[in-house]
């Protein structure tokens, strides 16, 4: 695992990552790659899209499966800050990838956040022992406090990615909108609980490897406005 250095912004594209990522592979081993970032800046999109390059050698792992449900969120009057670090249930991901690392079981079963019910669906996500690469992609892999402390240190090689504000700030207001808020509201909750929590993903960026601002490479592959991103 790394010893947490930060780098300075490096443009890189797709290829570029894709060729980093697979030189973290070793064939009978296990590591565990990061992608942080604030919310909106292209972490599932680019995981994704390093998966889908690397095949059979790497499967994603997203902490957004680790969202506590809609109703614990209310019985805790956290509804209003759904996403922040307390709104996710941050010592089960780290039981998660202690078990990843451990690479002792034929077969791992992680949750996954879906957006079109607002909720986390488990054992959605099978993760067999032979895969090589684990692609962790979250908000909050570097925070060092509370339940969080711990985890950036399970992790080989963290990125973070960040993105112009307003270019990311216009993705999530859209993502808001296509699972139903008004845009008043999507506005509203974007520039709310959002920022406040990509204030504190942003102050964990220096225990990050990488920080990278994604540029697109020839085929344009690396600069996808889905609004999906997270």
């Amino acid at each position: 695992m790394s010893g947490h250095h930060r780098q300075g912004i490096t443009s890189s594209t797709l290829t570029d990552l894709v060729d980093r990522a697979r030189r973290l592979i070793v064939p009978g081993e296990r590591r565990l790659l990061g992608i942080a970032g604030p919310p909106g800046v292209g972490k599932s999109t680019l995981a994704a899209a390093l998966c889908g390059e690397l095949g059979a050698d790497a499967v994603r792992v997203p902490l957004d499966g680790f969202h506590l449900a809609n109703e614990v969120l209310a019985d805790l009057g956290l509804t209003s800050r759904k996403g922040a670090p307390e709104t996710f249930d941050a010592s089960g991901f780290r039981a998660l990838l202690i078990r990843l690392r451990a690479q002792d079981e034929p077969i791992v079963y992680a949750p996954e956040f879906h957006r079109e019910i607002e909720q986390a669906v488990s054992g959605a996500l099978p993760i067999p022992r032979d895969a090589p690469l684990i692609v962790v992609e979250g908000n909050y892999l570097l925070l060092n406090s509370g339940p969080w402390q711990g985890i950036r240190d399970l992790l080989d090689d963290v990125w973070y990615l960040t993105l112009a504000d307003d270019t990311r700030l216009d993705r999530l207001i859209h993502r808001h909108q296509l699972h139903g808020r008004s845009a008043v509201d999507a506005k509203a909750w974007t520039f709310g609980n959002d920022e406040r929590n990509a204030a504190v993903v942003e102050a964990s960026a220096i225990r990050a490897d990488l920080v990278v601002s994604l540029s697109p490479n020839a085929s344009g592959e690396a600069s996808s406005g889905n609004p999906e991103e997270s």
